[in-house]
């Protein structure tokens, strides 16, 4: 079943709950434009193949063409997200529920970001459908645990995984480049490297793009009254809207990010830099087509400290790194434990 626009419309106007979630939803996609997708073009930014303000549009571009096409050819992490929880058969508890995620999901990430530390969207949006869920089922019940198992996946898909394509991809290009003309190489890696942070910017779309249009296709199922996404194809006219508003997000910038992900790890030069984007956006789109949600954050700085490890491991800032575990770590009992709460004031007040 396909919903059309119009029917969505009536819904959104006749359903204050669904409005707020979707509201909610969309302003989770922006956040995550703002937030996650300035890791996309920080290496490019940091070894100045690109001005800040050039680089983040051109981020924004290539994010709205992620979501939008890639939704289009493999939409398997969209469904791992709608199916990794149960919110039960009361419909409009699950929706009450979800719209208690979602806010908890931007108090979360918002503060994280004032503060410039680089937060991962993806599981702050895990960790926040989880408590939700756990909080309506009772216990952990509400958790799926044959797509939930896919996180873990993920989580070690972004860190090992990561980690090594980077320093594969810039060995290789550093014996490949062995003995040539440093200037040549230099002009080649900094039209390569934008090159790089387009396709690091588009598999972004790709991955967490998917991610809330599957949260957006949870919260359109249980104002229809359906307890799960079964049957329902992913509209053009939904990629097209959380593919805008992402855009927008990135459109607004996020230059502490850039700064911390890009500047403060470790210093890259060129070839270095599009080693780390290529490495990047190749595991996320080995994740994407298999399904598996990652963080595009753990990617990229992953693939970053692996380019660093080529050349020597003291080249790697790794206070900095820790500052990004610690942050990590945090977000899912911290931002689940916020939603939990969230979501049982929601549905006592509600």
């Amino acid at each position: 079943m396909e919903i059309s626009f119009s029917y969505f419309w009536q819904q959104l106007l006749s359903n204050p709950a669904l409005f707020v979630t979707i509201l909610l939803t969309l302003g989770v996609i922006f956040v995550n434009g703002w937030t996650d997708a300035p890791n996309a073009i920080a290496t490019c930014v940091s070894t100045r193949c690109l001005g800040v303000k050039k680089a983040i549009w051109m981020s924004a571009v290539f994010n709205f063409l992620g979501v939008f096409i890639m939704t289009q050819i493999n939409s398997s992490v969209a469904s791992t997200i709608s199916n990794m929880v149960d919110f039960g058969t009361d419909t409009r508890s699950a929706l009450i529920a979800l719209c208690a995620a979602l806010f908890s999901i931007v108090i979360y990430s918002v503060t994280a970001s004032v503060f410039g530390i680089p937060t991962s969207e993806s599981h702050s949006l895990i960790a926040g459908l989880t408590g939700s869920a756990i909080a309506i089922q009772g216990g952990i019940d509400g958790v799926n645990m044959d797509e939930w198992v896919k996180v873990l996946y993920g989580l070690v898909l972004s860190l090992i995984l990561g980690f090594l394509t980077g320093w594969a991809v810039c060995k290789i290009i550093t014996l490949i480049c062995q003995g040539m003309d440093r200037r040549k190489t230099n002009f080649f890696f900094k039209n390569a490297q934008i090159f790089g942070a387009a396709a690091m910017s588009f598999m972004h779309g790709a991955q967490d793009g998917q991610k809330f249009i599957g949260v957006l296709f949870l919260a359109i199922a249980f104002s229809n009254g359906q307890n799960n996404v079964t049957g329902m194809v992913i509209p053009i006219w939904l990629m097209l809207l959380c593919s805008f508003v992402m855009g927008s997000g990135t459109s607004v910038g996020g230059e502490k990010i850039i700064k911390s992900v890009g500047m403060d790890m470790v210093k890259l030069e060129k070839y270095q830099g599009f080693s780390a984007d290529l490495a990047g956006a190749l595991c996320l789109l080995y994740s994407s087509v298999f399904g598996i949600p990652v963080s595009t954050t753990h990617t990229k700085t992953s693939a970053i400290m692996g380019v660093g490890a080529v050349k020597r491991l003291s080249a790697i800032n790794f206070n900095i790194v820790k500052d990004m575990m610690l942050t990590w770590v945090f977000t899912f009992p911290g931002c689940g434990l916020i939603s939990f709460i969230m979501a049982k004031i929601f549905m006592n007040i509600i």
